[in-house]
């Protein structure tokens, strides 16, 4: 079954949409109740973040739009320091959609969002002329305790640390839309056991950011600008996987510009690098964690390279081909 003009409505078809598919995925007591604006519980202080998926395909290796959605949401509220409570979800659906995959991408949503620890309180459903194609707008709200992190806050002397390989999701997407045939799998994935076991562990974390589009590169320019600092990394000590260097070799791409959608660079305080590291290593999708560089007076981002020369790193220019979220 397609999706229709009819599913846009507001009519039985509408209504039979979100009951079945919807409804039926997220349901718990607050959207249950199906009114106009959900009323839930608050705090003294609380992040808010917004978010727009339009990622192609909607289905990849390691996830889909759904659970990219839901990670990215999460993952934004959680590099201020946020614990995430809350989503809405709002679905924009050309007609020609399949039910099948929007059941499949709901699913992939409610589960991520389990995972999280979140539940989807609101929403929206809207259909339009078109392919076939589903974009999904998600907010995003989060409880703060103790002091939030900010890209302001980096200080001399703290120590830049790397959740992961570089580049996993990037890869996965243009190898997808390339058809080029490999193991790559889009590391898509929410990072609140690692955030929870740094703050359990009294880790000094003064900035925290997900590195998704623009890469690395990019998000260690934006922490630079912001704190006035300069950023010194060393290349041979960020991690990227053997296929994803494979394909960057292949097709002359730069891994500092290669997104993820599962991964997180942190500044931390000195005395607390290895302490930090070995909680991330030890945390969920933290396995591969990194120590790549430091912060010090200057600023922009300066990479020593595996040849014992040094370069600046700028931030992405253009449009990061193909759009990863």
């Amino acid at each position: 079954m397609k999706i229709t003009l009819a599913h846009g409505s507001g009519g039985q078809s509408t209504k039979e949409l979100i009951e079945k598919i919807f409804a039926a995925s997220y349901n718990n007591d607050v959207l249950d109740m199906m009114e106009d604006s959900a009323v839930v519980s608050g705090a003294a202080k609380i992040a808010v973040t917004t978010d727009s998926f339009v990622v192609n395909p909607l289905f990849f290796k390691g996830g889909n739009i759904g659970r990219l959605a839901v990670c990215g949401t999460v993952n934004d509220l959680l590099m201020r320091g946020a614990t995430p409570k809350y989503l809405t979800s709002a679905f924009i659906i050309e007609e020609g959609a399949d039910i099948n995959s929007l059941k499949l991408i709901a699913a992939a949503m409610a589960s991520a969002a389990k995972e999280a620890g979140v539940i989807i309180v609101a929403g929206d459903t809207k259909v339009i002329e078109g392919n076939g194609g589903v974009y999904i707008n998600t907010s995003g709200v989060g409880f703060i305790e103790g002091e939030d992190f900010a890209s302001s806050k980096c200080e001399e002397d703290d120590v830049i640390i790397v959740s992961g390989s570089m580049g996993d999701h990037h890869a996965a997407i243009l190898s997808h839309r390339m058809n080029i045939k490999n193991d790559i799998s889009s590391d898509v994935a929410p990072l609140c056991d690692i955030v929870k076991n740094l703050k359990d562990g009294g880790v000094e974390v003064h900035a925290m950011r997900d590195v998704t589009r623009g890469g690395l590169g990019t998000v260690l320019n934006e922490l630079a600008d912001a704190s006035g600092k300069c950023f010194t990394i060393e290349e041979e000590a960020i991690p990227v996987s053997l296929q994803v260097k494979s394909l960057v070799k292949l097709l002359g791409l730069n891994i500092m510009h290669m997104g993820n959608e599962g991964k997180l660079v942190c500044t931390v305080k000195k005395e607390d690098a290895e302490k930090a590291l070995n909680i991330i290593k030890q945390s969920k999708y933290g396995e591969n964690a990194a120590i790549i560089g430091t912060v010090t007076a200057g600023n922009g981002v300066i990479m020593e390279t595996a040849l014992g020369g040094r370069k600046k790193v700028g931030i992405l220019i253009g449009e990061g081909l193909p759009r990863i979220c």
